[in-house]
């Protein structure tokens, strides 16, 4: 065993040799003591990666739409390919910039476990509910927090680095910026910053990470969306190569690939021995004009008026259910067998049903909940 701690040793030495602006794993800040194993080699950020890997929330990406929900096809992105080209890219930019790449890489690969079944259109319908029911905003930045936090591992939550939790609650990729500079925090900074968001969503925008990995995420969470997603929609046939504009196809490409690679070498080339994350001026008024371009063919087409009058249904009629089932204490309902008879008394203790309703609904997958829908609603 004497060989595992010099193994340790030299992983904690090459660390050293990192940028000036990376974070160290000796820097590392935990919302929680926790006992240590003197033979685990794994650093700070590696344990991290681990710990959400492991969690079934990781696991039920697999099933949580990326754009498009109920296409037959199996070509088509879920959420689970969505995180693997962020963690990719975001490691890529980390490790030309000499930046720590396992911090990059766990913000990754968590930073959509708190995202609901029907992507952004459950997410809107759930921030409703919650606004009526609890008077507080539901967001899958703040939820992806909420999960690894405190709803993971029976209500105990994992445990995760302060700085990887305020990298996926600042990761929006939808809010494009041309310069990320992290911004210092302490942990009563974060979880000021994250009941703010609670309390009022529009602080979201205002959100910044407080590392130059968050950073990298942030800005990597569009690349592993944007190419992707137009190779999804020219696969059911959305549209072709010839309607993306000329100046885009010109700075960017057209096809995943070629749209990753200009702009991840473009913020390296940008970025490289700088504090901040950025990318030139023609790159940026590209991506700015592609992402334009995907709003208007794709992301407002994704969903049929008819559709999101369904999910808005299913959303909406089981909350009713649960909240029946938990108010007449029906055992024989899911919400107790398949989620509450897995969380801790603390958790049933400091919980509204309204909260555990929501907590319950966000976690499904876009076929668990619509099998839900069909077993309570439909009959």
């Amino acid at each position: 065993m004497n060989n595992l701690k010099k193994v340790k040793e030299e992983m904690l030495m090459r660390e050293e040799n990192l940028s000036p602006f990376a974070s160290l794993s000796k820097d590392s800040i935990r919302l929680k003591e926790y006992h240590k194993d003197d033979n685990d080699i794994r650093l700070e950020y590696q344990r991290d990666v681990d710990r959400i890997i492991h969690t079934l929330t990781y696991t039920r990406y697999i099933d949580k739409t990326q754009v498009y929900s109920d296409i037959q096809n199996d070509n088509i992105s879920k959420r689970m390919t969505h995180v693997q080209f962020v963690s990719r890219a975001a490691r890529t930019i980390a490790r030309a910039l000499k930046l720590n790449e396992d911090l990059c890489e766990a913000i990754s690969l968590g930073h959509d476990v708190g995202h609901t079944p029907f992507g952004h259109t459950g997410e809107r319908i759930l921030n409703q509910i919650s606004k009526e029911k609890l008077g507080k905003s539901f967001a899958h930045n703040l939820n992806s927090v909420r999960v690894l936090n405190t709803l993971e591992n029976g209500g105990k939550g994992c445990n995760l680095s302060l700085q990887v939790l305020d990298g996926i609650m600042c990761h929006n990729g939808e809010m494009v910026k041309n310069k990320y500079l992290p911004i210092k925090k302490d942990v009563n900074t974060f979880l000021n910053e994250y009941y703010e968001c609670l309390n009022d969503e529009k602080n979201i925008k205002k959100l910044r990470p407080m590392t130059l990995e968050g950073c990298v995420v942030r800005i990597s969470d569009i690349i592993g969306y944007i190419g992707k997603d137009i190779e999804d929609a020219k696969r059911i046939g959305m549209f072709d190569n010839k309607v993306i504009p000329k100046n885009i196809k010109e700075v960017l490409g057209t096809t995943n690939s070629q749209i990753m690679n200009s702009l991840i070498l473009d913020i390296i080339d940008n970025s490289y021995n700088k504090e901040y994350i950025s990318m030139s001026s023609k790159v940026y008024d590209a991506l700015i004009q592609l992402k334009e371009f995907n709003m208007q063919n794709i992301y407002l087409k994704a969903n049929t008026n008819k559709d999101i009058e369904n999910y808005n249904n299913i959303f909406n009629k089981l909350f009713n259910v649960y909240l029946t089932a938990l108010n007449n204490n029906k055992k024989s309902n899911n919400i107790f067998s398949v989620y509450l008879d897995n969380m801790n008394n603390d958790y049933v203790k400091n919980n509204k049903k309204e909260q555990i309703i929501i907590d319950y609904m966000s976690s499904m997958t876009d076929r668990f909940i619509e099998n839900e829908y069909k077993r309570y609603v439909m009959g």
